[in-house]
C-alpha cells in the first residue's frame, strides 16, 4: 500500500496551524489525513491547540497585541474566552517564524473546537495533550479521553479517527471507553528515557529493550516514533509484531524518500506539498 501522508496540525509549514481554514486549504491541495492536538477548556469543551497553554508565537489577544509569558492554560479559560484569540499569523522574528517562512498568514483565524474540525470530510489522528511531567497543566488524562470520545461520538466520526498520545494513560483509558477505536502510541527520545512516567509503569527494559514490543504489549495498532529515533530494523520488528509505523515530523523530500524505502506506513509532515506523488 502507498504510504499515508498526514498533514501535521493541518499543514503548518503552509497555513496557520490547527485552524479550520488551514485544514480546508490543505484539503483543497489534496491532503485527506491530518494530525491535530486536543486540549480541554475550563467549561469542558475539547479545543484544537498544540500546547496546554496559549502559544505566544501565534496568539494575539482581542486588541491585537501578542500575548506574553506566562500564557494562560487552556484549562483555565472557557471555550468562549479561547475563541477571542487570533492564531492566524506567526509572531514576526520568533523561532516559529524562522522555522516556517513559507506559512501564509490568515488574520482572524481562531482555535476551533474539535466538534468543528470533525465536521470536515477527512481522517484525523487526535493527539491528546496530557503531559505527565506537568500534571497541573491539564485535566486528568482519563477525563481528557472521555471528552474526546464524546466529541468523536457526537460527530459519528469513529470510522475515520485514530487517537494518540505520548501519555499512555490516555490510550489505556480510551481502550476501556471505546475498545474498537484505533490507537497510536507516540514516542520520542525524551519519553522513552522517562518511560515509567510517560508509559505509566511500562518501559523498554520490560520488553527486551524494544519500544515496538512495548507498544505491542499495550495492544497498540500503530507505533508513532519521532523519525530520528527510527531504524530499518525497528520498522521491520514493528511490522513483524503486526504494528503500523507512522513517523513524525518529516519535512524534507530526502528524509521522506528514505523512510518510504524502509517501508513506513505513514509520514506526518508540516509540508505535505513535498511528499512524493
Amino acid at each position: 500500500m502507498p504510504v499515508e501522508i498526514i498533514g501535521h496540525r493541518g499543514a503548518r509549514g503552509l497555513h496557520p496551524e490547527n485552524t479550520l481554514d488551514g485544514f480546508r486549504a490543505a484539503m483543497r491541495a489534496g491532503v485527506t489525513r491530518f494530525e491535530l492536538d486536543a486540549g480541554v477548556s475550563a467549561d469542558g469543551i475539547v479545543v484544537v491547540h498544540h500546547d496546554p497553554a496559549l502559544n505566544p508565537d501565534i496568539a494575539r489577544g482581542p486588541g491585537g497585541a501578542w500575548i506574553t509569558p506566562p500564557p494562560p492554560l487552556l484549562k483555565d479559560l472557557t471555550q468562549a474566552e479561547i475563541a477571542r484569540f487570533d492564531v492566524g499569523r506567526i509572531r514576526p522574528g520568533s523561532p516559529t517564524a524562522r522555522r516556517f517562512p513559507d506559512q501564509v498568514p490568515n488574520d482572524g483565524a481562531r482555535m476551533p473546537t474539535l466538534d468543528a474540525v470533525l465536521a470536515l470530510p477527512a481522517h484525523f489522528t487526535i493527539e491528546v495533550k496530557s503531559i505527565p511531567t506537568h500534571p497541573e497543566a491539564t485535566i486528568a488524562p482519563e477525563a481528557m479521553a472521555e471528552r474526546v470520545a464524546a466529541a468523536i461520538d457526537a460527530a459519528c466520526a469513529a470510522g475515520r479517527i485514530t487517537v494518540s498520545s505520548f501519555d499512555w494513560r490516555v490510550q489505556r483509558a480510551m481502550r476501556r471507553l471505546r475498545p474498537a477505536l484505533p490507537l497510536a502510541y507516540l514516542t520520542s527520545a525524551e519519553t522513552v528515557a522517562g518511560a515509567p512516567l510517560w508509559w505509566n509503569g511500562s518501559s523498554p527494559a520490560a520488553h527486551g529493550g524494544s519500544v515496538a514490543r512495548a507498544v505491542a504489549a499495550e495492544g497498540g495498532d500503530t507505533w508513532s516514533p519521532e523519525y530520528p529515533d527510527l531504524s530499518l530494523d525497528a520498522v521491520r520488528e514493528a511490522h513483524a509484531l503486526g504494528l503500523r509505523v507512522v513517523t513524525w515530523t518529516v519535512n524534507t523530500r530526502e528524509e521522506m524518500d528514505r523512510l518510504i524505502a524502509w517501508g513506513v506506513d505513514g509520514i506526518i509532515t508540516d509540508r505535505p506539498d513535498r511528499a512524493p506523488a
